[in-house]
């Protein structure tokens, strides 16, 4: 157990060496500074060339928004129609068929959000050609699309007074050029000498110790895995995930997995202060963030750890704790710290079951995903831990009977608003679509579907209710992992996830960037002996009490009628 202990404070702490510089060096390249990967320069101009991109043309926030999602309209129309096709395209040595409707539409909206909520079978699911070149395209454009619109905040809170953002195209492009291939690269080199899979042949065959054939799926696995984690994304080559032994093939690959995926959400904190020279600002940050992680992380290893009580009853020892569903390789310290570092990130990979994890796990996963905000994805996590400093500001300012103030400009109505709506807007989206699926489930369990929905639920009763509150919440989060005792591979959870996905994503990335644009627009007020600092300790509570209050709280109820009765019936 020391040593399981050991290994993850080792994970975490090298975690935060590789972040500091990181963070250093993204402000950097958004800076225009000069950097060590500027050899790359030529390709980032052959690129814009190519492209016609003129990065001198500055855009304003809406222009941003415009760019920002129509090249994901037309990514979705290209992911749909590739895995509707791929049974007919090259690179399909299993003779994989292609997705149904239903499910080409959630994949591709689950891809293209950064979600990757995956209702298929990886392996069998997709072809060589659409994990390449569409799951893994979209594994790098929609984690570059997170940095750019990140970015477009950072630069609206560093001038004083502006309508000029800066070229999304060149955040865009940079983003993966200079930050997400080449670490990519370095990460995927690791994984091939490692174990991962780089073939492009079919499946192999060969006979276990228990003298089964089996034939094992294999394809260029490694380099998915790099951007899979790198870029917060999560789905992976097989459907069993990090969990799968070519996937993740022993302690060294899992390490840099759980580094790989936290390394650059870490760093984007650092990279805020460096970008603005607030280091201070950026530590309240990262303290907050960490807090929230921290107070999530010590109740999942401790219910891990100690096992099930419900076993214990039976008089059944049980020294390394709860094991059910976890990798024996990993143990449950590191699966847990695994299935929280992935939740609040928003990556979503999995190395054990989080379906089959203690019901104190399963209530840690689901507050993580539903703040959204600790840590975050790559970009977006930044973006909802804004819009609660926006509404920590205006809150602050109203107990002290001052206008609400924010590095310099007013907060007013129709900022709050936005704020408002956003906040409010992740705890809607959620509850409403577990509040249809309740519904139905109740009241028309027997109707005439291809799936009916009393077939949905392989456990019935709390921990069935967490299973679908899991689903939307991870949809909603952009995370992807699941409680997979759901039957969630069909017409009603692929539409009905998939919408909740494109508006998890985007009305999120949207109101942050309004909130700046408006405010980057606005008379700059110098500090003053009355303007509320943003960079001290007592700001950070505020903070953190505002996203307690309005994230946490509003899923009280559901998680009391899910994991927490749950916890107690095992008692």
């Amino acid at each position: 157990m020391n040593t399981e202990l050991t290994g993850v404070i080792f994970t975490y702490l090298l975690t935060l060496a590789l972040a500091i510089p990181l963070g250093r060096y993204i402000a950097k390249v958004f800076k225009g500074e000069k950097t060590w990967l500027d050899f790359l320069a030529p390709l980032d101009r052959f690129i814009f060339r190519f492209s016609g991109i003129d990065t001198k043309r500055e855009m304003n926030w809406k222009q941003h928004l415009l760019a920002l999602l129509t090249i994901n309209s037309v990514w979705l129309i290209y992911a749909f129609v590739c895995l509707m096709a791929q049974g007919h395209l090259p690179l399909n040595p299993d003779a994989n068929p292609g997705q149904s409707a239903d499910t080409a539409f959630n994949t591709a909206i689950s891809f293209l959000v950064n979600c990757n909520l995956q209702h298929y079978s990886g392996e069998s699911g997709a072809t060589y050609f659409t994990q390449h070149f569409v799951f893994m395209f979209l594994h790098f454009v929609s984690a570059a699309t997170g940095i750019a619109a990140l970015v477009v905040v950072f630069r609206a809170m560093k001038d004083k007074v502006t309508d000029k953002l800066g070229n999304f195209w060149e955040y865009f492009v940079k983003s993966i050029t200079r930050v997400l291939l080449p670490i990519s690269f370095v990460i995927a080199v690791i994984f091939a000498f490692n174990g991962m899979t780089t073939s492009y042949a079919g499946k192999d065959t060969f006979i276990s110790m228990q003298g089964d054939t089996v034939h094992v799926s294999r394809g260029p696995v490694a380099p998915l895995v790099a951007i899979k984690h790198l870029g917060t994304n999560g789905g992976g080559w097989f459907g069993a995930n990090s969990a799968h032994p070519i996937e993740n093939p022993n302690y060294l690959t899992n390490t840099v997995e759980l580094v790989a995926q936290c390394v650059i959400p870490i760093a984007l904190v650092f990279a805020l202060g460096f970008y603005l020279n607030k280091k201070k600002f950026a530590y309240v940050i990262f303290g907050v963030m960490t807090l929230g992680m921290l107070m999530l992380l010590i109740p999942t290893m401790n219910a891990e750890l100690h096992g099930n009580p419900a076993i214990a009853k039976m008089g059944i020892s049980q020294p390394n704790g709860a094991m059910e569903g976890k990798e024996v390789r990993f143990g449950p310290a590191n699966s847990a710290y695994w299935s929280i570092m992935t939740t609040i990130i928003s990556t979503g990979s999995v190395n054990s079951m989080h379906d089959s994890a203690m019901p104190v796990s399963g209530t840690m996963m689901l507050l993580g995903m539903m703040v959204n905000c600790f840590y975050g994805g790559c970009g977006v996590g930044i973006l909802n831990f804004y819009i609660f400093i926006i509404v920590a500001v205006f809150i602050s300012g109203l107990m002290v009977g001052r206008t609400p103030e924010f590095l310099g400009r007013k907060i007013e109505a129709r900022e709050m608003k936005i704020a408002s709506l956003i906040a409010l807007l992740h705890p809607f989206i959620i509850l409403v679509g577990l509040a249809i699926s309740s519904y139905f489930l109740v009241n028309v369990a027997g109707a005439d579907w291809a799936v009916k929905p009393s077939a949905w639920l392989n456990n019935p009763g709390t921990h069935g209710f967490s299973e679908m509150l899991y689903e939307y919440t991870s949809s909603a989060a952009n995370n992807g992992s699941g409680f997979e005792g759901l039957g969630d591979g069909n017409i009603f959870w692929n539409y009905t996830t998939g919408i909740v996905m494109i508006l998890g994503r985007f009305l999120p990335i949207i109101g942050p960037l309004a909130i700046a644009g408006l405010l980057a627009n606005k008379k700059y007020i110098p500090e003053s002996a009355g303007t509320l600092k943003s960079d001290t300790s007592t700001f950070g509570l505020m903070i953190f009490a505002v996203i307690v209050i309005i994230a946490a709280l509003s899923f009280f109820p559901s998680l009391a009628l899910g994991p927490i009765a749950e916890h107690f019936s095992l008692k």
